[in-house]
């Protein structure tokens, strides 16, 4: 069993910049694929990032391609967002995902994940 710990969400003005954390407990969090989405109330989930096992390799979402960089420390057990030149538009809860089956380039389109965490609030001032 893994649990997951997102933190770092909070009211920043457009332009700032947050770091989001996700530090999992139970099992070593380099066995997965780890993968950030968003979801705003009302919305369907939105894929944010995705990263593989080593963090060799990374995903993007168009709408966060050049501003957010996904990063993980597998020592630390732990996956970082780190969200540049925020706007409005990033405002939701975050959450961060753990999957064993899941590829990297195919985190976007695929529910097959293992373990979610609560989420952490990010709220972009205008």
């Amino acid at each position: 069993q893994v649990q997951l710990v997102e933190s770092g969400g909070r009211l920043e003005q457009a332009g700032g910049s947050l770091r989001l954390s996700c530090t999992a407990s139970g099992r070593t969090l380099s066995m997965y694929v780890m993968t950030w989405f968003r979801q705003v109330p009302g919305k369907e989930r939105e894929f944010v990032a995705s990263i593989n096992r080593s963090g060799g390799s990374t995903y993007y979402a168009d709408s966060v391609k050049g501003r957010f960089t996904i990063s993980r420390e597998n020592a630390k057990n732990t996956v970082y967002l780190q969200m540049n030149s925020l706007k409005p538009e990033d405002t939701a809860v975050y959450y961060c995902a753990a999957s064993s089956v899941v590829a990297a380039f195919a985190a976007a389109s695929s529910d097959r994940y293992n373990y979610w965490g609560r989420g952490t609030q990010v709220t972009v001032s205008s």
